[in-house]
Formats: C-alpha cells, sequence, structure tokens
C-alpha cells in the first residue's frame, strides 16, 4: 500500500518563446493617448519580462505506476502518458500530449487527478471553473474597450507565469452556460488544437501567444452537453468509481497527503487504521478528504493520535450521494 505523494519530477527544462516582442512593442506604441491604462501596463510589463518561459519534461521515466497506485480508476489516462512520456526522454523533443477529457461522476478525483500529473510532470498547474462562467471571457479575456476588462487565463497563465507548457484543468467543462451572443467554450475550438493555438489572441491584449504546448485537462460529469468538435479534439476518458480495494488505496493516499502537508502530522501514523478504512470504503474521493480531515481534529479532541473509525463522518445532512462498488 502506498503511503507517500507523487514526487515532484526533476525536469528537463528547454526554452520557448511565448510571444513576439516585437509585436508588443508595436501594440504599445500604437496604443493611443486614451487607451486602457491597465492594456498599457500590461504590454509593458511583457516587455520587460521578456518572452521566454521554461517547456520542462522529466529527465527518466516518471513515477506513473506510483500514481497508479495512488489513483487506480485513472489507469488509462496514466498509461497512455506514459507512452507519450517514453517517446521524449533521452531526445530533444518535448512532451506532446493530446487534451484530455475525464467523464465521471462528481467527487471522484478528477481534478485531484489533473493537480497530481502536473507534480508528476514538473509543470505549473491552473484551473478553470467553467459552472460558474456566463461567458468565455475568463478562458480568453475581455476587450480593453470594456471597463474594467482584463486578460484571460490562458495568457495569465503565460504571460505571468513560469512554464509555456502548464497543465490548466477546465473543469465540468458540460456546465458551461453564456448568452446568444458568447460561447463559453468558443475559445476552445482555437485552444485545443496544436497548430491554432501556437498563435492564440487573447480580446484583452490582442497580440498572438503561443498556447501549443499548453497540457489540457477538461472534466465533466455528463458528455452530452459538450458540443461534438470539443468532443474531438480530445482524448476522451470515462473514469469509473474505484473498486473496494481501489478505495482503500485512494483514502490511504489521501490521509498520507493530508499527513505529510503539516506538522501535526507526524503524531499520527503513516498507516491510516484499519476501522477509518473500512468506514471509508464507499466514499468518492472528495468525501474521503472531508472525512479524513475532520477525522484527524476528531481524534485529538479525544487525546489520541490516531484516527479510529468512529472519526470517520459521512453523513453531513444526508448530502452524501455514495458510489456503491
Amino acid at each position: 500500500m502506498t503511503t507517500a505523494m507523487v514526487k515532484q519530477e526533476i525536469a528537463v527544462a528547454s526554452f520557448s518563446q511565448v510571444y513576439d516582442l516585437d509585436q508588443v512593442e508595436t501594440a504599445l506604441n500604437d496604443l493611443g493617448e486614451g487607451a486602457n491604462d491597465a492594456l498599457r501596463t500590461t504590454y509593458e510589463k511583457m516587455l520587460k519580462t521578456g518572452n521566454l518561459r521554461f517547456c520542462v519534461k522529466p529527465n527518466r521515466m516518471p513515477s506513473i505506476d506510483d500514481l497508479i497506485d495512488a489513483l487506480p480508476n485513472f489507469a488509462d489516462p496514466l498509461d497512455d502518458i506514459r507512452k507519450q512520456v517514453a517517446l521524449c526522454l533521452e531526445t530533444e523533443d518535448r512532451l506532446e500530449l493530446m487534451p484530455i477529457l475525464l467523464l465521471g461522476d462528481p467527487g471522484i478525483g478528477k481534478t485531484h487527478f489533473a493537480k497530481q500529473l502536473a507534480r508528476l510532470l514538473g509543470t505549473a498547474y491552473h484551473y478553470v471553473a467553467m459552472s460558474s462562467l456566463t461567458a468565455g471571457w475568463i478562458l480568453s479575456g475581455a476587450s480593453s474597450q470594456w471597463k474594467n476588462a482584463k486578460p484571460g487565463k490562458v495568457f495569465d497563465a503565460l504571460v505571468n507565469g513560469s512554464y509555456a507548457n502548464p497543465v490548466i484543468t477546465v473543469d465540468e467543462i458540460d456546465k458551461a452556460t453564456g448568452d446568444s451572443q458568447y460561447d463559453p467554450l468558443g475559445a476552445l475550438y482555437a485552444l485545443l488544437e496544436h497548430d491554432t493555438a501556437q498563435t492564440f489572441i487573447d480580446e484583452f491584449a490582442e497580440v498572438p501567444i503561443n498556447a501549443g504546448h499548453v497540457i489540457w485537462i477538461a472534466t465533466a460529469n455528463d458528455e452530452r452537453s459538450i458540443p461534438e468538435p470539443i468532443m474531438n479534439r480530445m482524448n476522451v476518458y470515462e473514469i469509473p468509481p474505484p473498486d473496494r480495494d481501489g478505495a482503500r488505496r485512494i483514502a490511504q493516499s489521501i490521509y498520507a497527503e493530508i499527513r505529510g502537508a503539516h506538522n501535526w502530522g507526524l503524531r499520527f501514523p503513516e498507516q491510516i487504521g484499519e476501522g477509518a478504512l473500512e468506514a471509508l470504503k464507499n466514499a468518492s474521493p472528495r468525501e474521503m478528504r472531508r472525512a479524513i480531515l475532520n477525522g484527524f481534529g476528531a481524534a485529538r479532541i479525544d487525546g489520541r493520535d490516531e484516527i479510529g473509525g468512529g472519526d470517520i463522518r459521512l453523513d453531513y445532512g444526508n448530502r452524501r450521494r455514495p458510489i456503491g462498488f
């Protein structure tokens, strides 16, 4: 049984040009006196920070088996990622991953998987919640002519971040909503195609940026509301609920992650107790995380340094949606 979190891999870094400095300088010089101050500041910052960002990949085959052990129901996408990593090891080639769509029940661990993948590959992680959007501006930015306009998440990740190939999670893509004039998924038609992503134009900055190296992870509960052209741009994986043994391994992994992230975790043993594991066997990963964190506190209030089955509460006002095996 694994007890450790996925290790941060040592990465090989090359540099990638994410925008053209001459284009930015031209855009800055073309601004009139009444231009948006935030846009002017953005161009000035782009020139000051430069246009090179790290484009990283593991320097050896990463511990994918450890991640499969911690997240056994994600074995299919991880096996395909292993193949793509193998192709670029010991060469100058960069890691190329097709955009990934993870389909599965709420709370099954899809966004947790994306975070761990970023850690596995040694790059940055960014998160976009589509369920809260009424327009696609959060991805592609809003025109500088609008009040309080600003660049989108993709521009921010590449221009203000350190990496040319971060993992960007577009969560609950099936719940994106918009009005009749603006498609909230519109930016993804260009961003999910490698060729068009290399000259992606944020509506605020209006200069091309190279988003061709971004690693895209989309999640959804129901694919029926996702446009077919978006589906066709991604490798689609249906993530099943873990079986009983898998659920126990996930619970141990989450326990180890929480324990290792806090100084008070040193008081507790490396292995979660059998009683707690049994109490967690039908919980989703999201429910496990909440229950285990509260279980640590319950044990300490009772003066104990081990979580017992009685410390695990999963009812939370009967809101729980159990996952069967």
